[in-house]
Order: structure tokens, then C-alpha cells, then sequence
């Protein structure tokens, strides 16, 4: 019997994975996971190429906050106690663990590891290192969204060589999953004659993990190419079964975009990701497609469609009055834009939760009531009624109208035009700053500079090299700029990096836009504390009400499927697509070469 500690009266349990909601696909001793194919060959090259926009790469840390690591590497290297699959939510199967055990109060997860795990130079992986890992990532080197993420992880214990518990402060339905997938890498990392290094100045050092490739060859500005570990410890393990089937896996780099497509066309990597509708639609083309080499592949997907954003940093006195912040979403056209830019490629982003169970719509239930109303002065009065629909500009409705509400709201939140720039009861202007580190940004935020130039408002469309544009970010120095949220469906911790009051005043944070609400700190608590779904969907629907109606973001656009160009001489894929595979991720880990080369 398989369950959780919300839903079960036992003392505790220990099976072979862990499930949010107490039911698990997969069951003891299964063989493989259903969408790979176990009998894949082993051998051959994949070629990547970066779509990341930094140009290149000046670190092997991931984890540090200064630098940039190579793409894929976090994904290649380093291995967790427990592996999700992509075929269901929510769960999680045994990977450096060969079982887990949670306390029936919830207080506590406890995993024994796999005696025949080992690190890349042929150590065991022992608990010591775990916790180390841990110790590590909540330390002050590394990103605070770790620290947030694990703020109810009360510490590591070591029980023996091969077993390792984590302790909670309060009982947190997710904290399994969530340490369950932390990297775990050697005590030896970093460590030169004997000493240990300070983990900032860990850098290019190899990293020391137990995952399936190590880093190969490196051309630094050029390439990077991650080799399989031949003696990878867990390469018959089911969960394992039917991926890590390249021996060489390279990621090349272009710091051009134009260039990367000129060299896909020409043969040089073997599969890219788009992005861009326009590309997608107008430039994937040439002689490879025609002879079937290259080919062009929509893959759909039940991913949730994320919250990809403006996003309005609410730390500028401008950007502080939450009339400002509607006002301006009202000045975007997405309809316009999807049909004269995007092919109609794209559907609009509305909330946090889309295409998930969290996801919002009508007005609030009884149960959402109930958490919103001891925090009605907190909210706006909106948020009691329906949820947000993002404006549209297709009949009934017009920009006309839209651009009339927007006055409206501005001249209530005491802004006048005068000779046609608009300001405020102290003759402050309205001009605001863009920020992007891509020129070619300007292109999807034009149509809506134009349009707030009709409310008399300035938008300034600033492009700044990617160094810069993250130091930035990590400083909350911008007004405006754009964030591709990941969604997902299993909100938890997550949340508070975000929107929580606390990260707005952290640097290098995730709450770009400053919210400090309270209200939003108690869902985000309630929703981290649900113990079962009925609790955890009023908790996401409340806190959506208030990010939304708090017009803290303009909601973007999502599309359903991943848009992907691959030689098709070259690759072979499964069969059938796991619905939950994020992107080329599905490539690097199932995927197998054609006619690879024997051992």
C-alpha cells in the first residue's frame, strides 16, 4: 500500500517513491517508465546549441550566484535522491534513494541511499554527502531562492553511511518532493591538497557528481561537450532505463541569433528549439528540409502554460499605484500583435496556474472566501469579484476602449495630460524604462510604446548586454521588463521566492515585481501547509485573485506545443511523447543516434 502521511493513519511508511496526493503510476519493481524505449542503443553524438542569452560561459558552478554555467550541465551531472516522471505529477521514484520514509506527523523524511551509487571519480555517494549538499545550497554562496525554497527544512541528520533524514519545522505535504530533488554532489568538490575551498571559488573546478555524462572537451566561447560515464552507476536502474543514450553530448554557441539558424541549415547541430513565431514560420527552411533531412516537429504537451510576463517593479514610486499598473496592461494589444507578428501561433497568458487544476476562473468559491475575507483591506476590492480576463481588442471590444479606460483610471489616480504628455499633481512626467538584453526585444514592445504615446505616457525601450541586464535584475534596478515564468503543477515554496514580502527586500531574489502583501504571504502559507488537494486548490485560487487584480504583471503568451527542427538522418525518438516533458529535455535524455557506432 502506497500513501502519504495527510491521507494515512499509519505510523510511517517507506516504498520506492513518494506521491504528493498518495498515489503513485509506477509500482514497486516496475521495469521502466512507459515512454522510453528500454532497448534504445547506446553511442553516437547529439549536437545542441545553446538558446540561452548569455553569449557563453565562465563557470562549471551552477549553483553559485556570479557567472554563467554551461547549458544542460545541473541536468547531465548531478543526480538526485528521488527522479520524477513524465507521464504524471507530483511524484517522485527513487534514484540516489532506493526508498523513502516519511513520519506520519510529517515532521520528518528519511532516505536510504543505494549501496552501488557513486560519484564520478568512483566514490560512494554516502549521506554525509547529502547533507553537505544541502548545507551547501542554503549557505551563503549560492542563490536565496534555494534558502526560500527550504525555509521550512529544519536540518539534515545522518543516521548512518546510507541513510540520511531531513527534518521540518511544520508539516509541508511538497518538502519531500522538494529535497527529494536537490542535487547532490562530493565533499571532494573543490577540495586541493587536502583543503577545501570556500564554495564561491569552487569555478572550474569539474564537478565532482554522480549523474550520467561528465564534462569532455571544452572550447570556451565555442562549445562544451559532456561525455557518458561508461561506468555510470546507474545505468541499468529502472528509473534510468532507455536515457543517457548518447556517448557525446555538445552544446555549441552562437552569439548571434541569425547565425545559430544559418547554422542549423547548414548541418552543424543536430536539433534546435524555437521560440520565435516569426522564425518558425517565415525562416525554418532551405534545401536539408526539402530532402527530409531537417525536420520541423510540434510536439503538444499538458505542460502548464507558465506565467510568462511584463513585469512592473513595484519598488519605483511610479509603478506604485495599482490604477498605474492596469492603466498601462490596458495600452497592449495582444490581439493585434498575435496576428500581424506571431501567425497566430501564441494564446494569451491569463494567472499563474495555467492549464493546471490551480487554475482560476469565476468568481471565488466559499472555501476562497474564507481565506480572503480577514485580508479584504489588503486586497483590491476586485479581487471578491470575477477573475481577470486580460483585455482584448476583438469586437465587441476595441483598443478605443480600452485606451478610454485607461485615461480613466489615470485621471482617477490624479494624472493630466498637458501638451500631450501625461503627469502627475507634483508635474512629474510619465516615462518609463524597458529594460531587455536583447535589441531585438524592441520589435514585440513597439506596438505598445505606440500606444501608451497616446495616453501620454513614455515607454523607453533600453537594451543592455546580459551581464549587465542580470546584475540588474539581481539589484531591482529596472521599471519594466519581461520574465518567462516556468508554471507549474505542484505549487509550493516556490511562491515565496516570487511574491513573498520577505524575498522583495533579498537581492538576487525571484520577486522582481516587490510584492510586500500580507495577504499574499497567507495564501502562499496556506497553500505550502495544504495536506490535501481540496485544501491547496481555494489556497492557489486566492492567491492568483491577488497577484492578478494587484496588476503587478501583464500576462504575455504561451503556446501549446514545443516547436522543434531535428535531423531526422540522425536521431531516432520513442515513440510516443511524455506529456509533461519540458522541451529538448525529452531529446538530451530519451532520444538515441541512428546507426550508432558499436562499443
Amino acid at each position: 500500500m502506497i500513501c502519504c502521511w495527510a491521507l494515512c493513519a499509519l505510523p510511517a511508511w517507506a516504498a520506492h517513491g513518494y506521491a504528493l496526493w498518495g498515489t503513485l503510476k509506477y509500482p514497486a519493481g516496475f521495469a521502466h517508465f512507459d515512454y522510453v524505449n528500454a532497448a534504445a542503443p547506446k553511442g553516437g553524438e547529439l549536437r545542441l546549441v545553446s538558446n540561452s542569452r548569455a553569449s557563453t560561459f565562465d563557470k562549471y558552478n551552477p549553483f553559485t550566484i556570479k557567472g554563467s554555467a554551461p547549458a544542460y550541465l545541473s541536468q547531465l551531472l548531478f543526480d538526485t535522491l528521488l527522479t520524477g516522471s513524465l507521464d504524471e505529477t507530483a511524484a517522485g521514484y527513487g534514484l540516489l534513494a532506493q526508498d523513502v520514509e516519511v513520519a506520519p506527523d510529517g515532521l520528518s523524511a528519511t532516505f536510504r541511499l543505494r549501496p552501488q551509487a557513486r560519484f564520478h571519480h568512483g566514490k560512494p555517494v554516502l549521506a554525509q554527502d547529502v547533507k553537505f549538499s544541502y548545507d551547501t545550497l542554503v549557505g551563503p554562496f549560492t542563490s536565496p531562492a534555494y534558502k526560500t525554497m527550504l525555509i521550512d527544512v529544519a536540518g539534515v541528520d545522518v543516521l548512518d553511511d546510507r541513510t540520511v533524514r531531513y527534518r521540518f519545522k511544520k508539516p509541508n505535504r511538497e518538502l519531500p518532493l522538494t529535497v527529494g530533488g536537490l542535487p547532490v554532489f562530493s565533499r571532494d568538490w573543490g577540495v586541493e591538497d587536502g583543503k577545501a575551498k570556500s564554495f564561491d571559488q569552487v569555478v572550474v573546478d569539474e564537478p565532482l557528481g554522480s549523474g550520467p555524462y561528465k564534462i569532455g572537451p571544452v572550447r570556451f566561447g565555442k562549445d562544451i561537450t559532456y561525455v557518458r560515464d561508461p561506468n555510470y552507476w546507474a545505468r541499468d536502474l529502472n528509473v534510468r532505463r532507455g536515457t543517457a543514450n548518447f556517448d557525446r553530448i555538445t552544446v555549441k554557441i552562437y552569439k548571434d541569433a541569425t547565425a545559430r539558424l544559418e547554422a542549423l541549415k547548414a548541418g552543424e547541430f543536430d536539433l534546435m528549439r524555437f521560440f520565435s513565431a516569426g522564425d518558425w514560420a517565415r525562416r525554418v527552411n532551405g534545401k536539408k528540409f526539402n530532402t527530409g533531412e531537417l525536420v520541423k516537429g510540434e510536439f503538444q504537451h499538458k505542460l502548464p502554460s507558465g506565467f510568462q510576463s511584463y513585469v512592473f517593479n513595484t519598488r519605483r514610486p511610479l509603478l506604485q499605484d495599482v490604477r498605474v499598473r492596469e492603466a498601462l496592461g490596458l495600452a497592449v494589444d495582444f490581439e493585434w500583435m498575435n496576428r500581424q507578428m506571431f501567425y497566430g501561433a501564441y494564446q494569451r497568458v491569463n494567472g499563474l496556474f495555467g492549464n493546471t487544476a490551480c487554475e482560476t476562473h469565476g468568481l471565488p468559491s466559499p472555501q476562497e472566501l474564507a481565506l480572503m475575507e480577514p485580508w479584504r483591506k489588503d486586497l483590491p476590492a476586485s479581487a471578491f469579484g470575477p477573475m481577470t480576463v486580460p483585455p482584448s481588442t476583438d469586437p465587441p471590444s476595441s483598443l478605443r476602449a480600452n485606451l478610454r479606460r485607461a485615461q480613466q483610471l489615470l485621471h482617477d489616480a490624479g494624472w493630466r495630460v498637458q501638451d500631450g504628455v501625461l503627469h502627475n499633481a507634483a508635474g512629474q512626467a510619465l516615462v518609463l524604462e524597458y529594460m531587455d538584453s536583447n535589441e531585438g526585444g524592441v520589435r514585440t514592445v513597439a506596438p505598445w510604446m505606440r500606444n501608451l504615446e497616446k495616453l501620454g505616457i513614455a515607454l523607453r525601450f533600453r537594451s543592455v548586454d546580459f551581464a549587465l541586464y542580470q546584475q540588474r535584475l539581481q539589484n531591482f534596478d529596472f521599471d519594466i521588463t519581461s520574465i518567462a515564468y516556468g508554471g507549474t503543477n505542484n505549487p509550493g515554496q516556490e511562491f515565496a521566492d516570487l511574491f513573498g514580502s520577505k524575498a522583495a527586500d533579498t537581492e538576487d531574489s525571484g520577486n522582481f515585481a516587490g510584492v510586500k502583501n500580507p495577504a499574499v504571504d497567507a495564501f502562499i502559507t496556506a497553500l505550502t501547509t495544504a495536506k490535501t488537494e481540496a485544501q491547496l486548490l481555494p489556497a492557489c485560487h486566492a492567491l492568483d485573485r491577488a497577484i492578478a487584480h494587484g496588476h503587478y504583471l501583464i500576462p504575455q503568451w504561451t503556446a501549446p506545443t514545443h516547436r522543434m527542427v531535428y535531423d531526422a538522418w540522425r536521431l531516432e525518438r520513442p515513440a510516443s511523447v511524455p506529456p509533461y516533458s519540458p522541451g529538448e529535455t525529452w531529446v538530451i535524455d530519451m532520444w538515441w543516434a541512428k546507426n550508432p557506432p558499436g562499443p
